[in-house]
């Protein structure tokens, strides 16, 4: 079931660019919980992402991490270089 959630994450996600990722996280660290308008200050950080953007990719990832944290999700087996 947690394989199925995460995936339907996934894919609810995908519009989501690597560099708005890493832009998302930086906002992230700077605005944080106590930050007034945090969401709106986060989202022109990332744009071309509305508010409701930004605060679902958040819940999201809150949940991803819940799954890994409760070893839901496997590590994976790299291999050593």
């Amino acid at each position: 079931m947690a394989s199925n959630s995460l995936s339907k994450h996934k894919l609810c996600d995908s519009t989501w660019t690597p560099k708005q990722n890493k832009l998302f996280e930086k906002a992230l660290a700077k605005y944080d919980k106590d930050t007034p308008d945090r969401w709106i200050n986060v989202a022109k950080a990332v744009g071309e992402k509305s508010v409701e953007e930004v605060k679902r990719h958040y819940e999201i990832l809150l949940e991803d991490l819940k799954h890994i944290e409760s070893g839901r999700v496997p590590i994976p087996n790299y291999k050593s270089t």
